[in-house]
């Protein structure tokens, strides 16, 4: 950050909307795991791990799911859900790229946090959360899915891609350190 005033809680000072990194490291890193599965055989994409959601490819394509059910409620519907069950993971990686622009423009938005964001569900019944709480459970449900992906990727002895949120900040040269004064 160049200007420390840049950023204020209150005037027109901020250049860039407060969840625009949170978002972005969100799409970035889902991104990375999906790439580190390509390479990935069929018997490979279906192992599972104890304590995870299910198979490699179930919870990568739960997790492009869910990302896309939180963009229908939290757009009023404007946004398609998908039908993840039969993606291949260039359609996961596609879905999940297209997602970065409407999480973007999204955030971008004048957002109350406590705004009562309903979703109608399924079996009739409706869902009322804030909006607040539906943004940070998108976050949280894609960092543990990412994280249950990679602990299956570890167990299959293949390394899993670095993606937490300082290698997002370092892959844009956003995170420096200076010599200690001497």
């Amino acid at each position: 950050m160049t200007d420390p005033g840049a950023l204020r809680c209150y005037g027109d000072a901020m250049t860039r909307p407060i969840l625009d990194d949170a978002f972005g490291h969100h799409v970035w890193a889902t991104i990375q795991v999906i790439d580190a599965c390509l390479a990935l055989d069929p018997a490979q994409l279906e192992t599972t791990v104890p304590g995870t959601y299910g198979s490699i490819i179930e919870t990568l394509r739960h997790t492009v799911g869910g990302d896309c059910g939180y963009l229908f409620a939290l757009t009023g519907g404007r946004l398609a859900e998908i039908d993840e069950a039969a993606m291949d993971l260039a359609a996961l990686r596609a879905q999940m790229a297209a997602n970065g622009a409407a999480w973007a423009a999204l955030v971008a938005g004048d957002l109350d946090p406590d705004t009562d964001v309903v979703r109608h569900r399924d079996d009739g019944t409706d869902s009322h959360a804030p909006l607040g709480i539906r943004i940070a459970q998108a976050l949280h449900h894609g960092t543990d899915h990412r994280s249950q992906v990679c602990t299956a990727l570890t167990n299959l002895g293949v390394e899993p891609p670095a993606i937490d949120v300082w290698d997002y900040a370092d892959k844009d040269g956003r995170i420096t350190v200076t010599s200690a004064a001497s």
